[in-house]
């Protein structure tokens, strides 16, 4: 009895699984937000490749870019001041740039929470106090820390600059939510951040033309210096030790060769 109930069970949960197969669906509707959403526009940067290296002059432009610019909503809290010298900058001139800026102290005398100049040693602080004063001054949404943005994103460079360049005007009958601004190159179409860069907002010590498109790629440039300070570093190790592996395996064959030189296999006919 308790065979044929196992029969009828398993029958039954085949025949469901042949009609769940086999039975007629509801075409799939296409997400119209993703119809909108645009992939990474091509762009290209010094430091790309086996042997690309980073443009200082470019990492000290998108630095401006980010002091002048984008440090008014978001932080570096993983980047040191001191690492400014991989961009050309001297100790005086770290000195004076980390002296801009105010960090969290300790009172000596009251034990009381308070504020000090930065030191080289500090990191690059958060422009709002906590979590809750940047999301209270950011419509409810948290600006994110750059330290790691470029790496943190799918696109990487490419993603970054699509996204500051991306800004375009809303295509009719698409509603636009509070506080929203569309950017196809951002996901879900959205984005909360308003337009950050314009032609000739900075002014670069060097003389070059501050464009839209400029700013973008310099402080893009900038951004993948701070999520990976140590790349030229890497690179560089990376061909040595492959240079390394190449002389090795021709040292190896040649040894080969040479060590069974005069050793014969057995003949095909030989027992």
């Amino acid at each position: 009895m308790i065979r044929f109930v196992s029969y009828g069970v398993g029958a039954i949960f085949s025949l469901a699984l042949l009609v769940g197969a086999f039975s007629p669906r509801d075409p799939v509707q296409p997400d119209p937000i993703k119809a909108l959403e645009k992939h990474p526009k091509e762009v290209s940067f010094a430091h790309e490749g086996i042997f690309g290296k980073y443009d200082r002059a470019q990492l000290q432009r998108g630095f401006q870019v980010y002091k002048e610019v984008c440090a008014a909503c978001h932080g570096l809290n993983l980047v040191a001041f001191r690492t400014l010298e991989d961009l050309g900058y001297n100790e005086a001139e770290i000195k004076a740039i980390a002296k801009a800026y105010e960090v969290p102290a300790i009172d000596e005398k009251t034990g009381e929470a308070s504020t000090r100049a930065a030191l080289p040693s500090d990191k690059f602080p958060s422009p709002y106090a906590n979590d809750v004063a940047a999301s209270a001054a950011n419509g409810g949404k948290i600006p994110p820390d750059l330290s790691l943005i470029v790496k943190a994103r799918p696109g990487h460079e490419a993603f970054i600059y699509s996204v500051l360049t991306g800004y375009e005007q809303a295509p009719a009958g698409f509603e636009l939510p509070e506080g929203g601004y569309f950017n196809p190159y951002f996901h879900g179409a959205v984005i909360g951040m308003p337009k950050p860069l314009s032609d000739d907002q900075v002014t670069y010590a060097d003389g070059t033309k501050a464009t839209e498109d400029q700013m973008a790629k310099d402080v893009t440039a900038f951004l993948a210096w701070a999520a990976e300070p140590k790349l030229e570093n890497r690179k560089r190790m990376g061909v040595g030790v492959v240079a390394f592996l190449s002389v090795l395996l021709v040292l190896s064959i040649i040894s080969y060769k040479k060590v069974w030189a005069g050793v014969k296999g057995p003949k095909p006919h030989d027992s």
